[in-house]
């Protein structure tokens, strides 16, 4: 079954800057399958509640305080946007800081919060996973570095990552953060890879094959891991094992979206994800977001009209937030 709603104007939320309203955009619900109605309809209304930025990405709901964090990448830049009020900044220089000199500018990508609430930052321009040493409430580009780098060579550019409840980060590094990606001369590691960062701070490389590794998530039984290939000769997600060691085994294409590279209208690549407490994934992909169940069948797309790089979820899972291009989009859900 294909159900999709019309064009919907985008409900504007101004900032304290007193940013213009946006003008409506297409965007639509398409619903591939009927289970997608217990989530979502097709005539959900897709809101813009922020604009004006240059890429978006990682998308953090913070349940205290009742607020959603998500980084600005090449504005070096991590933006708070609190229902009712608005957007405005909450953190300058969030992934670049000149740990390094020379390195390029890239803020922040992925945006977690471990389990001691300490907001945890994939930093493409410093090159590193690290923890915010200030308070949620006092936000301070004051960092520990949690990795840096792999057998004495520095990290590519860590993308997005997801806690396990045992403490370990999954994470990826792509090299969308050096200047010419697979072939800048401050590339130091021969591959991209995925990541476990154990609670103890040991870092093992789990997969080094991967081309482009992006976004990556966890089932909600933690038996399984997601990533997300965003490589335009094989723009795939993966689903891998997880041993009980941490380890990955049994890897597999969770789905493959090769036909709709070029097509109109699906524009970009697998990118971030967020998995529903049902199991099912929202997942950026060709078009905007893409809705699975944990079996890999689509059941329903988000259509952004713009390419979509990650989305998150508020704590009651009531409204998802889609980080798309220069936006950011509210879809309420069930």
């Amino acid at each position: 079954m294909a159900v999709t709603a019309g064009s919907n104007a985008a409900a504007a939320e101004v900032s304290p800057a007193a940013a213009p309203a946006p003008a409506a955009q297409a965007f639509a619900v398409e619903i591939l399958n009927p289970a997608a109605l217990a989530l979502i309809e097709p005539g959900a209304r897709i809101s813009v509640r922020g604009e004006g930025y240059k890429w978006t990405e990682g998308p953090l709901w913070i349940d205290d305080g009742g607020y959603l964090l998500f980084s600005d990448i090449p504005n070096n830049t991590i933006v708070k946007y609190q229902p009712g009020q608005g957007t405005s900044v909450y953190l300058r220089n969030s992934g670049a800081t000149g740990l390094y000199p020379g390195d390029y500018g890239q803020g922040s990508n992925g945006l977690l919060l471990n389990e001691r609430g300490q907001l945890v930052l994939l930093q493409q321009g410093d090159r590193r996973v690290a923890a915010m040493a200030a308070p949620l409430s006092a936000p301070a580009a004051n960092f520990i570095t949690l990795a840096g780098d792999y057998q004495g060579k520095r990290l590519n550019s860590p993308n997005d990552g997801v806690f396990h409840s045992d403490g370990s980060l999954y994470f990826t590094d792509p090299p969308y953060g050096l200047d010419k990606g697979l072939d800048d001369q401050r590339k130091e590691l021969p591959m991209q890879g995925v990541y476990r960062l154990s609670a103890q701070g040991d870092l093992v490389l789990l997969d080094a094959s991967v081309t482009f590794p992006n976004g990556i998530a966890l089932s909600v039984d933690e038996k399984t891991l997601y990533v997300a290939v965003s490589d335009p000769q094989q723009p795939v997600w993966l689903a891998y094992d997880i041993v009980a060691d941490g380890s990955l085994a049994n890897k597999r294409i969770f789905y493959d979206a090769s036909d709709l590279i070029g097509v109109a209208g699906e524009q970009g690549v697998p990118d971030g994800m967020a998995v529903h407490s049902s199991g099912n994934i929202f997942a950026t992909g060709p078009g905007g977001v893409w809705l699975f169940n944990p079996q890999g069948e689509v059941l329903a797309k988000i259509r952004t009209g713009k390419l979509s790089a990650n989305c998150g979820l508020s704590a009651d899972e009531k409204r998802l937030f889609i980080a798309a291009h220069d936006t950011l989009l509210e879809v309420p859900l069930h």
